[in-house]
């Protein structure tokens, strides 16, 4: 039984030129098959590392993470296409050395919706009274130094003997010097996870990081002063029942 090689080898010389000619013509008039394309290069690893940490912390600092700030000042609008699916914007105050999010104003079509909308990606953590009130005394405390040394020129550092007489003249004393220590203590610690100071030191000092400006702006500032005066006004109607 002949099979398909058989009958190519059997055949006159002048089919197989036609033959030949034919299969010439198709391959003439088939497209070329155009080589695979390169695939896509993805995000440079310095983008991705600076948006995950931002990602991750909400901040970064100029002097804890140098090289990493300047990655971030200077791929800024790559960062910000990048987060703002995300509903998140990024701020850079290269006077402080401090680069941080916010949560950018959703785009809702119901304006109703807009007051109890929350940010998937962000717990809102919001201070007590009293730690309200020592980032007031911190905020006072940064832009002094501030005046006096230029922004963003030195560390802002206030050692816990400085801060301590001042925080018991609004928080009150409790008879106790270890006591009234303790509460100064526990309430940094506190502040600490906020990026707003730092450790205490062997020295007892401690550094009010940059973020206190951004943190502790005009409107926040407003809106704890209304605190203490609602309530000043409800321990004074209390006092008079």
């Amino acid at each position: 039984m002949s099979n398909i090689f058989d009958r190519f080898a059997n055949e006159p010389p002048d089919q197989a030129a036609e033959s030949d000619s034919l299969s010439q013509n198709a391959s003439e008039h088939t497209p070329a098959q155009e080589p695979d394309s390169e695939p896509k290069a993805g995000s440079p690893m310095e983008l991705k590392i600076a948006v995950q940490e931002l990602l991750k912390q909400g901040f970064i600092e100029e002097s804890q993470r140098r090289d990493l700030f300047r990655s971030v000042s200077l791929q800024r609008d790559a960062i910000e296409q990048a987060l703002e699916p995300l509903d998140l914007c990024l701020r850079v105050d290269t006077h402080r050395g401090v680069a941080f999010l916010t949560v950018s104003k959703p785009d809702i079509p119901d304006p109703s919706d807009q007051e109890g909308w929350n940010h998937p990606l962000v717990r809102k953590q919001r201070l007590t009274l009293e730690q309200s009130l020592l980032v007031a005394i911190l905020r006072q405390s940064f832009a002094m130094h501030e005046q006096e040394y230029g922004v963003g020129q030195s560390a802002a550092k206030l050692s816990i003997d400085e801060l301590l007489p001042i925080f018991m003249t609004y928080f009150g004393d409790s008879g106790s010097d270890s006591k009234n220590e303790n509460r100064l203590l526990q309430l940094l610690d506190q502040l600490k996870t906020h990026g707003i100071v730092s450790e205490v030191d062997s020295k007892q000092e401690i550094l009010i990081r940059p973020l206190i400006a951004h943190l502790a702006n005009p409107e926040s500032l407003s809106a704890l002063l209304a605190a203490l005066n609602e309530k000043k006004g409800t321990e004074l109607s209390e006092g008079d029942q």
